[in-house]
């Protein structure tokens, strides 16, 4: 189409079937923009009203001392922010924060992928995911309650310490005489808690008795007999460790005496020149023999170990572990969630690339190293981050398992802190906390959104 110079060109709106012209040829681009502040106007008086306005007054409270209920104290600056560091409850929190940060998401990640890639390869892959992605569903409260009561000291209520003891006893049996000593003037010297040893040596050919109170009668030792005199025909040191009381009382002390238990199991050592040389332990009936010592004299040692008090479990709701086991109960809640979006991503990956990695003959390992592995980086990593900004918030899983534990401040962190002394009327100190958990979940937040919009791009 041609035109003379200085006419101009009029081009004439493009009709839709019917003749009808499109009501964006008749309406400028943003003629109705009121329309969408008018649904997007009550969403951002909300975020105004739930998030900005009370980050902005949680910075300006920062700046200044507590002073109750009645206002704001007198202006301090920084000095809110540098307690974080000085007061040794709160440097507690910020130090735990940091191992949150340093081990949750890195062995959550590892565990969901793990767990991603060998739901893969069983056969029963959903509902092995279903069952394990389950804990998510649970309340965090309640939760933390269930590992509270896992965690019990008690072995009779705690499961993790039933586990505990019973391997611990599998391997390195208890004592079973906590409350069994010597009887005054048996022969016997030593404090309680300790060993004791006999106060005279013996020859190779004597029968010594050592008598021991203190067993419960009412419930000995289910292989324990009736105490015997060690055989005629028994050759070298020999002897009976027996419990010297009957119940109901009687008999001889220092005797063996009818109804008086033998005490099986007991180590007996015999010593030379302070040095142990043999080693024997008492049958059911009390008895003991050392056959291989044929001459000389010697002590005799009943090993403190005989005495001590059975193992009770390991504390873990205590100071020194509360940390791993809250974070192991954490473990148990969000692996799940990693796992499913790692198997998401594993689904994505094309099938063709792994079959030609396989066919150039690289081994399992290599294909999941240099194939699997680059291929997953971008959802380990959104993985990763959203656990970051998601330990850095955590906050009902450590309350709820420091309660009533007596561990103290050891396992507290930012948010758990800036609760207890938000609680205490300390909103100076508990706004600097929460500004500085702001500012410690923003780079995550922000990484996450840049990564979004490249991926998008």
């Amino acid at each position: 189409m041609s035109k003379d110079a200085g006419t101009a060109l009029t081009v004439a709106p493009t009709t839709t079937t019917g003749g009808a012209v499109p009501a964006s040829a008749t309406h400028p681009p943003g003629e109705r923009r009121w329309l969408a502040y008018a649904f997007l106007g009550p969403a951002l008086l909300l975020l105004l009203a739930v998030l900005v306005y009370p980050i902005f007054y949680s910075l300006a409270r920062s700046f200044f001392s507590d002073a109750g209920t009645t206002g704001w104290g007198p202006w301090v600056g920084l000095d809110n922010y540098a307690a974080l560091f000085t007061n040794p409850t709160t440097f507690t929190a910020v130090k735990n924060n940091i191992i949150w940060i340093v081990v949750a998401p890195t062995v959550v990640t590892i565990v969901g992928l793990i767990f991603a890639v060998l739901s893969e390869r069983i056969r029963w892959g959903s509902a092995f995911k279903l069952v394990m992605f389950m804990p998510m569903a649970i309340s965090f409260v309640a939760s933390g309650i269930t590992f509270q009561m896992i965690y019990s000291d008690q072995p009779t209520k705690g499961l993790a310490n039933a586990v505990t003891v019973g391997i611990h006893d599998t391997f390195s049996p208890s004592a079973s005489y906590p409350t069994v000593h010597p009887r005054p003037n048996s022969g016997l010297a030593g404090a309680d808690g300790g060993d004791y040893t006999s106060v005279r040596s013996y020859g190779t050919e004597e029968a010594v008795n050592l008598p021991l109170v203190g067993l419960p009668v009412a419930s000995p030792p289910p292989n324990a007999h009736q105490a015997a005199h060690p055989a005629q025909s028994q050759r070298g040191l020999r002897g009976t460790v027996w419990n010297d009381f009957a119940a109901g009382g009687g008999g001889t002390v220092g005797t063996i005496d009818t109804d008086e238990l033998g005490l099986p199991g007991i180590e007996i050592q015999a010593l030379q020149d302070g040095k142990v040389v043999d080693t024997t332990t008492t049958a059911a009936d009390g008895t003991f023999n050392f056959s291989k010592l044929t001459s000389g004299s010697y002590q005799l040692r009943l090993p403190a170990s005989n005495f001590a008090a059975p193992f009770g479990g390991v504390s873990w709701l205590g100071p020194n572990l509360i940390t791993p086991a809250i974070l192991i109960a954490y473990l148990w809640v969000w692996a799940g969630f990693a796992m499913v979006l790692i198997a998401s991503g594993l689904a994505a990956i094309p099938r063709d690339v792994l079959e030609a990695a396989r066919i150039d003959g690289a081994s399992e390992w290599q294909v999941f190293r240099r194939v699997t592995a680059p291929l997953l980086a971008p959802v380990l990593m959104v993985v990763f981050v959203t656990l970051v900004i998601n330990v850095l918030k955590v906050f009902d899983l450590v309350y709820v398992m420091t309660q009533g534990t007596g561990s103290g401040p050891s396992a507290t962190v930012l948010a758990v802190q800036m609760y207890q002394l938000y609680a205490q009327g300390s909103y100076g100190s508990s706004s600097a906390i929460g500004i500085a958990l702001v500012l410690l979940v923003l780079p995550a937040m922000l990484f996450n959104i840049r990564r979004f919009r490249t991926e998008q791009s």
